[in-house]
C-alpha cells in the first residue's frame, strides 16, 4: 500500500470511527520506518579505544545477526581494536564513517590459527591460509563488507617466509618435507574462500599486509569504489567467476596493486573467468601517500594491473577498461604454469612515469602445476587506445611466447609510447634469454634491443596505427620481430635517432605492411 492510498483512506474516514482515523496513522507510520536487523558492536560489549580488543564482541555481533537469519553488524565511529572477524553467510559487515577496524599486534595472539593443509605447495604461502586474518569466510553465500570507514591493518605480517617453510612452497620443485604446525601469524585484510555473492564497497584499507584483499574460488563478486593503500599486493582475485571491480583506487609501491591469479590452491587448476576491471587506477607511491595526497615517487614502484604470475588454470573472457597507472609498472600478461589465457580485452588506458615497461606480454614454463601434459598458452588478446609517458628504456612493449608453442592472434591498435630513450648501439645487438622456467620480469631478461616494440615466437601479430617516440635519442630500432608467422603492420610512426635502423625482422613470415614509409628505411 503506498503513502497516497492510506492518506485517501484515512481522509475518507473523517466523520467515521476515530479509531479507524488513529489505526490507519499508525500504519502510515510504520510503513515509513521499516524494522531492519541491525546489531551495533558497541551493545555486545566493543569499547572503540583503540585499546581494548574488540574483535570477541564483533564476533558475538556477527553471531547474534546469524541467530535470526542475517543482517547488518554496524561500527559506528571509533578505533576497534581487532583479531580474526570471522565472516558468515548474510552477514552485511558495515565500517560506519569514522569507524576503523585496526589490526592487533602478532603478539596479542588475536588471530586465528591457519586451518589444516593438505594440498600440494604449488603456491605461496600466503595463497594457502585464510583463517589467519583479520577479516576471513570461507564457503558462504551473501557476505558484504561496506561503509566509508576504514581497515587499518595496524599489526599485520606483511611477509609469509613462515607459510612458505610451512607447506614447502619455498621448495616446490622438491617433495615435502617440512611438518605442519598451526600458527597465528595475521597477514591479510580480508579473505575469502568458495563465497557466492560478494560485495566490498566503499571501504578504505591501509597497511593491508601481504594482501589487502584475497578472494579465492569466488562467484559473483564485486568490488567498487574500494582504495588501498597498501605496500604489498592490493587485491588478488584468485580462481574466481564473474568478478566486477570498479572505481577502485589501489597503491602498492612493493607488490602488485590488481592482479588477476589462478594458483593451485584449491587443489586443482581453476581458471579465473568472465572479470571485468574498469575505471581504476593503480600506483606505486610511497605506501600512505596516496591517502595524505602527497603521492611521493618511489624507486622501482611496483603498482600495475597484472595477470599471474600464478596461473595454473589460466584466465578466459576478461576486459580490463579505462584504467591509469601511476609511477609504477606498466600492464602485465603473464601464463608461466601450464595453464590458457584467452580472449581478453584491454582499452582506454593511461600509463604515465613506468617503471621497467609499459606492455608486458608473456608465456613461461615455470609449470607451478603438477602432472602437467600442456606448455602455458596464449590467444586471442586485443589492446587498444593506449598512451604511456616516461617509458623506461628496459623495455616499451615485450611479447614472448615459447618456441614451441607461439602466442596466437594478439592486436595492438592505437597505441603510443613516449620513452625515455637513451639506448646505445651496443643495446641494439642484445639478444634477451628465453624465459623458460624463469621469473616473467623484463629486468631479469636483459634490456631489450628495441626501443619500442619486441616480439619473438608469436602467430598472427596486428600492430596498427602505432606512434613511439623517445625524449632522449635512443640508438636501438624502434620494432624487432624475431620467428613471427603473419605480421600485419598498418600506419606505424616512429622516431629514430640518427644512423638507428627503424625496424629488425629475423624470421618473419607472411609480413603485410601498409601506411609504414619509416619502415622503408
Amino acid at each position: 500500500m503506498t503513502r497516497q492510498s492510506l492518506r485517501s483512506i484515512i481522509q475518507a474516514s473523517v466523520g467515521g470511527s476515530i479509531i479507524l482515523l488513529i489505526s490507519m496513522v499508525g500504519i502510515l507510520k510504520a510503513a515509513e520506518t521499516p524494522t531492519k536487523n541491525i546489531f551495533n558492536v558497541r551493545d555486545f560489549g566493543a569499547v572503540g579505544d583503540g585499546k581494548n580488543l574488540d574483535s570477541p564482541a564483533i564476533n558475538k555481533a556477527i553471531e547474534a545477526a546469524v541467530a535470526v537469519g542475517g543482517g547488518t553488524v554496524l561500527l559506528p565511529a571509533g578505533t576497534y581494536l581487532s583479531g580474526s572477524i570471522r565472516l558468515k553467510s548474510n552477514i552485511h559487515l558495515h565500517i560506519d564513517a569514522g569507524a576503523i577496524i585496526l589490526g592487533a599486534p602478532q603478539n596479542l595472539n588475536a588471530y586465528d590459527e591457519t586451518e589444516p593443509w593438505t594440498n600440494n605447495p604449488y603456491q605461496d604461502g600466503g595463497h594457502s591460509f585464510f583463517h589467519n586474518s583479520l577479516i576471513w569466510g570461507e564457503n558462504l553465500t551473501n557476505v558484504f563488507i561496506t561503509g566509508n570507514g576504514m581497515i587499518n591493518g595496524g599489526g599485520l605480517e606483511r611477509n609469509d617466509g613462515v607459510l612458505d617453510r610451512m607447506i614447502g612452497s619455498d621448495q616446490w620443485q622438491q617433495p615435502n618435507t617440512n611438518i605442519f604446525k598451526p600458527v597465528r601469524l595475521g597477514n591479510k585484510a580480508i579473505a575469502l574462500k568458495l563465497c557466492r555473492n560478494v560485495l566490498i564497497r566503499d571501504v578504505t584499507i591501509v597497511r593491508g599486509g601481504h594482501f589487502a584483499i584475497l578472494v579465492t574460488g569466488c562467484d559473483n563478486l564485486t568490488i567498487d569504489n574500494v582504495t588501498l593503500d597498501t605496500n604489498r599486493d592490493g587485491m588478488d582475485i584468485d580462481c574466481c567467476r564473474n568478478t566486477m571491480v570498479s572505481n577502485c583506487r589501489v597503491n602498492s609501491p612493493g607488490d602488485d596493486g590488481i592482479c588477476p591469479k589462478s594458483t593451485y590452491a584449491l587443489g586443482r587448476p581453476v581458471i579465473t573467468e568472465n572479470l571485468t576491471i574498469v575505471n581504476c587506477q593503480v600506483s606505486g607511491f610511497k605506501e600512505g601517500t596516496l591517502l595524505d595526497g602527497t603521492m611521493k615517487p618511489v624507486k622501482n614502484g611496483n603498482g600495475r594491473i597484472k595477470f599471474g604470475t600464478e596461473s595454473s588454470g589460466g584466465f578466459r573472457n576478461c576486459t580490463v577498461a579505462n584504467c591509469t597507472f601511476r609511477g609504477c609498472r606498466g600492464l602485465a600478461l603473464e601464463e608461466v604454469d601450464g595453464g590458457i589465457l584467452e580472449n581478453i580485452t584491454i582499452n582506454n588506458i593511461l600509463i604515465m612515469d613506468v617503471e621497467t615497461y609499459a606492455i608486458y606480454i608473456t608465456t613461461g614454463s615455470r609449470n607451478r602445476t603438477p602432472g602437467l601434459t600442456n606448455v602455458s598458452r596464449m590467444k586471442n588478446i586485443l589492446i587498444s587506445d593506449v598512451v604511456a609517458t616516461g617509458v623506461d628504456h628496459i623495455s616499451g612493449i615485450q611479447i614472448a611466447g615459447l618456441p614451441e608453442q607461439p602466442l596466437e592472434g594478439i592486436r595492438l591498435e592505437n597505441i603510443r609510447l613516449i620513452c625515455k630513450g637513451g639506448g646505445t648501439k651496443e643495446q641494439a645487438a642484445n639478444v634477451p634469454k628465453e624465459l623458460g622456467a624463469g621469473y616473467p620480469e623484463p629486468r631479469q631478461t636483459n634490456i631489450m634491443p628495441a626501443y619500442g616494440l619486441f616480439a619473438r615466437h608469436v602467430k598472427d601479430l596486428e600492430l596498427a596505427n602505432i606512434n613511439f617516440s623517445f625524449l632522449k635519442d635512443d640508438f636501438r630500432p624502434a620494432i624487432e620481430c624475431v620467428d613471427v608467422n603473419g605480421l600485419e603492420i598498418d600506419n606505424f610512426k616512429a622516431q629514430l635517432a640518427e644512423g638507428a635502423a627503424a625496424s629488425k625482422f629475423e624470421n618473419v613470415s607472411g609480413a603485410v605492411i601498409r601506411n609504414s614509409p619509416v619502415l622503408d628505411r
